[in-house]
Parts: structure tokens; sequence; C-alpha cells
């Protein structure tokens, strides 16, 4: 039987042409395809594209000869420094060791810990120490577990210090308790320096504080410092055991320093026992009583706060009256804030002047001010984050607790003795600090 299909054929017809430039699939030369059926022929020429001209410049920059990275770092310009390591200018062990020294915003050092990763150093162990060093300078405890857990070498102490304080310093004291276990599990011995941070990573736990601080002396045969004596009164202090730190000092095998008594009367004084308050003060200079508290402004150090942005740092002072808008906007917050139940404390104003005057001067502390510029000049939500050269003051610390919930920001504040992350209406210190 005939089959009823008709058979077609192709022949392709290439002209001649130079050596190609362009790779087979771009070729500008015509290509002839010639298809036969049942006698008919049809001639059909195709194009292949043609690829489009290019003028483009190589956008490459060459280094500039001769730079000094060192020298970039120790002037303060870092992100150039960064640049131009990431253009190829040769970094040594000591450029890296610099630049991570220097480095205190988290963009900049992630940048660098590439860089690191890409180098023949990244196994280094003292490089990978200050990576870790300048994420928890950055309050980055996840980043800096991250390098921390990767590294091969963990046996130095001041490594394990640096993650542990670093918890502490941001209100995760459970996984700096959890950091002790695991290098204890590892063999490493503690010291003196090692219970310090322990002790205050217990935060409120009186049962772990009084564990640790007993393993001092039977376990390791450690003799407890006025340093390991604090720790412990802090714990009793925030649990609200005012009496059994009382208790505690007065068996302390050294004699109690000024540090102590006025630790324990700023707990009785949080937790509103007054006679304990008093009995302890009468045991004090008199010009010793008002050093826990909020100092006069005319005191030679004054209160500063820095004011972090993106690219620049904002100073602030108690005396600092040319940031209209800061004043303006805390003035707005101010009302706010009382709608939802905020009463100034004016315990913490010093002067000898009426109630109103007292209250006005506690709502242009300094901190305040510069979280209210904050506020106002960068986006919504960003995370503020202030730095503080003295203690802050407990009208401020319930108030900023207050203003966290209102703008829904996270607001960190860094005071001379930890960090305050304030969010959604509740501070990581539990209050205690």
């Amino acid at each position: 039987m005939e089959s009823s299909l008709s058979s077609i054929q192709f022949t392709f017809h290439f002209p001649k042409q130079p050596k190609p430039k362009y790779p087979p699939h771009l070729s500008p030369f015509p290509i002839s395809c010639t298809a036969s059926r049942n006698n008919a022929t049809t001639r059909t020429t195709y194009r292949r594209r043609t690829p489009p001209p290019t003028n483009r410049k190589p956008t490459t920059q060459s280094p500039p000869p001769d730079v000094n990275l060192i020298t970039l770092c120790k002037n303060g310009s870092i992100e150039q420094a960064i640049e131009l390591m990431s253009q190829g200018v040769p970094a040594g062990y000591d450029v890296f060791e610099t630049v991570l020294d220097s480095c205190t915003e988290i963009e900049l050092g992630k940048k660098v810990q590439q860089l690191l990763i890409r180098s023949s150093y990244y196994g280094n162990v003292n490089l990978n120490s200050k990576l870790v060093k300048m994420y928890v300078k950055c309050n980055s405890m996840r980043d800096a577990r991250r390098v921390f857990d990767r590294m091969r070498e963990r046996k130095e102490l001041t490594l394990w210090h640096l993650m542990i304080k670093g918890y502490v310093d941001n209100g995760e004291s459970d996984a700096g308790l959890l950091l002790y276990v695991q290098m204890r599990e590892l063999g490493l011995v503690p010291n003196g320096e090692t219970f310090r941070l322990v002790l205050s990573a217990c935060g409120d736990s009186v049962q772990d504080c009084l564990k640790h601080f007993k393993s001092m002396t039977q376990e390791y045969d450690l003799v407890p410092e006025i340093e390991h004596y604090l720790g412990v009164i802090d714990v009793l202090g925030k649990a609200g055991h005012v009496n059994e730190a009382m208790g505690f000092i007065e068996e302390m095998d050294c004699e109690p320093t000024v540090e102590i008594w006025e630790s324990l009367m700023s707990y009785a004084r949080i937790h509103g026992d007054i006679e304990l308050e008093d009995r302890v003060g009468a045991l004090l200079d008199p010009s010793m009583e008002a050093l826990d508290k909020l100092p006069l402004p005319n005191r030679k150090q004054s209160l500063v706060n820095m004011l972090e942005g993106k690219n620049k740092v904002n100073e602030y002072r108690n005396t600092d009256f040319d940031k209209e808008d800061a004043y303006g906007k805390l003035k707005g917050l101010n009302g706010q804030m009382r709608d939802y139940g905020y009463v100034p404390d004016t315990r913490y104003v010093l002067h000898d002047i009426d109630q109103e005057a007292k209250e006005q001067a506690l709502m242009y502390h300094s901190e305040r001010l510069a979280i209210a510029y904050g506020l106002i000049s960068t986006p919504a939500r960003t995370t503020l984050r202030v730095i503080k050269n003295l203690r802050i003051c407990g009208d401020c610390h319930n108030a900023i607790k207050i203003m966290s919930k209102i703008v829904g920001r996270e607001l960190i504040v860094r005071d001379n003795k930890r960090f305050h992350h304030f969010k959604d209406g509740k501070c990581s210190c539990g209050d205690y600090w």
C-alpha cells in the first residue's frame, strides 16, 4: 500500500564568510534554507540576532597606590579602609586586627568578616576572637554566637567571658548561664572573673546565685572578693530579699565597703523598706548618701548622651537648649505618656524647687532629649541607640519603657553599668540595674 505521506527535504546553505568574530548563535551572517516538497521548492532566508553594540567602559576602579590602611583606620576612616580592601588592596594580619578593633557598625563588621573569610587568616584564633568582640560591641549576640560556635579552638577563658558578659549586658542572662555550663563540660576551669560574670547572669534567681557562690570555695578553692559579694547582693536585692542581703553582709569574711552598703541601700529604696534604707544610710557618711541618686547639674561630670545614627553621632547634654524640635517632640510624648499611666517620680530631683518645676526638670533629662531627636530624624520603626555616661535614673527608666510602647520602636540605652533594651513597654533588665 502506497504511503500518503509526502517527503520533505531541507537543504541549508551557509555563505562563505571570514573567520567568525562572534559565537555561532550570535552570528550576523544570513543562513538560507531550501525546502522541497512534491517538486515544489521554497527558499527562506533566516538572519540571526545581532548582538547590540557595547560602548560601556570598564567600571573597575583601580585602588590608589601606596595607601596605608592602618593609618586610615587610626584616622577614623574605617569605611574607606574596608572599601579599599574590597577593591583588592592587600591587607595583612595587622590590618585585619586594626579594622576589627576600630569597627563599631554591624554592617561594616559583616563586610570585614567576608573579607576575612576570603583571606588566609580565616582560621586565626585571635582575629576570630576580635570578630566576636566586634559583634558583641555592636549588640549583635546572634552574629557573635555564630562566629564563636564555628571557632575550632576556644580554650581561652577571655573568649568565654566576652560571650557571657555580652549575653548579660543584652538581657539574655539565661544564655550566658548555659554557656558557662558548656564551658565546664569542655573541661575549662573557671576563675574569679568567670564567677563574677556568672553571678551577674543569675538575675533574681537566689538559688542559682548561692549555688555558684558556694562552688567558688568548695569546688575551685577560690577566695571571694568584694565584686563577688556585690554580685550576690545584687541577686538578693533584685529578688526583694533585702533583709537576707543584710544578713549576708554581716557574715562576710571581709569588711564591707561603701559600695556594698550603697548597693543594699539602693535595693531597700526600690522595695520600699524605708527602715532598712535609713539604717544603712546611718552607717554611711552623710555626704555619701546621695551618690546613688541623680547628680546635680553643676557637678563637674555632666550628663552626656550619644545618639547613634546611620552615619553620624549626635551628642546631648542636660544643658543643651538649641534643639527646639526635640523639645517639641518631647512635650507631645509627655502628654501621651501620662495617658499611659506615667507619673513622674520627683525623688530623683534634688533641687529645692516646687513640684511642677521638678516634673519639668525630669522631662528634659538628656537621654529623653536624645530619644526625641532620634524619633524625628530617623525612619519609623528604626531602632534607636543611646549611649549614656552615667547611670540612668529610675524615672527616666520608667518613662522610656512607656515611650517604647507608644512609638513602637526598640530603644537601646547603654548607661555606665549595662545595656537596657526597651521594647513594648518592657526593659531587658527586668527593672533591676
